[in-house]
């Protein structure tokens, strides 16, 4: 069985215990009358709620379309879990209900089937799985919370120690171009890497703005324009060309270091200063700049994989 099946099945089952503990404390339905036969209801009701904890999952992963994951954030993991108990809280309840109906009411006629049983357990199972939830909410939030901060700490480190092998790597190369004298025929793998160095972006009106790509902070769609925050002479400045983000992120495939961060914004990560994290979004501090660019949901895992595997 996988990891996330046994923890997703240990908090059914301690939930369902911390019901059942709490129904054997304060005795509805007229479980005092039973004596000790109560224990026997009690543990019928505990099985009634693992399967409808079990019914319930089959329905949020096959017809609400929310599987089972641990590794989506925390808040998807809090939103799962809302609708797991506005799911199972009345399916619980139900059959508490009918049990109540069919096994309790022989000594206590108020047990029998009725609209306001219904809603007298409705009541009941509600205020516990509230209060339960708010418990494992809040240890969800806390445990996936440090696990974002480790991430992104692990992220900033992957990402500083790119940038100092890429700028190591530059050094001894602008070194090497600036001792060959002028008259020195420029060779083909020079051309190359120039080629590749040099970025020149055009617009649907045959403007061209050209620079150095390690010079490339982002790029930012504004209605029918884009904005090209780059680098000229040491400090930050913006160009615009009426282009599409599409089509600059068309023209840049060949340089992995460039990503989608959101649909608004292609991001260049050699320039990113400091990833922060907070209560589950990321955003994206840009060197020289300074500027924060967010990272959207569906981008996001494009962006950290970018990272790691650099």
């Amino acid at each position: 069985m996988k990891k996330e099946k046994k923890e997703t099945l240990n908090v059914r089952v301690l939930s369902i215990a911390f019901m059942t503990l709490a129904l054997a404390i304060f005795k509805p339905f007229g479980l005092e009358t039973w004596q000790w036969h109560a224990y026997i209801h009690l543990f019928a009701i505990f099985m009634l709620g693992i399967v409808s904890c079990m019914v319930t999952e089959i329905i949020l992963q096959y017809v609400v379309g929310m599987p089972r994951s641990t590794n989506r954030g925390v808040d998807y993991i809090i939103r799962r879990n809302l609708r797991f108990q506005l799911i199972n809280t009345p399916l619980v309840s139900l059959a508490i209900c009918l049990y109540r109906h069919f096994a309790m009411s022989n000594m206590v006629e108020s047990n029998l089937l009725s609209w306001g049983n219904y809603f007298e357990t409705l009541v009941i199972i509600a205020f516990m799985s509230f209060t339960i939830g708010l418990y494992w909410r809040f240890k969800y939030r806390s445990r996936f919370l440090a696990a974002e901060l480790e991430e992104t700490r692990m992220l900033n480190e992957q990402l500083n120690k790119l940038q100092r092998q890429s700028d190591a790597l530059s050094v001894p190369q602008n070194a090497e171009i600036s001792n060959v004298p002028p008259t020195h025929p420029t060779s083909d793998s020079a051309l190359t890497n120039d080629a590749l160095n040099k970025l020149t972006l055009t617009g649907t009106t045959n403007e061209t703005l050209t620079l150095d790509i390690a010079d490339l902070l982002y790029i930012e769609a504004v209605g029918n324009y884009v904005k090209v925050c780059h680098l000229k002479e040491g400090k930050a400045r913006t160009d615009m060309l009426r282009a599409t983000s599409k089509q600059m992120e068309d023209e840049l495939r060949r340089y992995p270091m460039i990503v989608r961060c959101h649909r608004a914004f292609l991001v260049n990560l050699q320039q990113v200063e400091q990833i922060i994290s907070r209560s589950g979004s990321m955003q994206l501090v840009i060197k020289h700049s300074h500027d924060s660019l967010p990272v959207s949901r569906s981008n996001m895992a494009g962006v950290k994989e970018a990272i790691k595997g650099f």
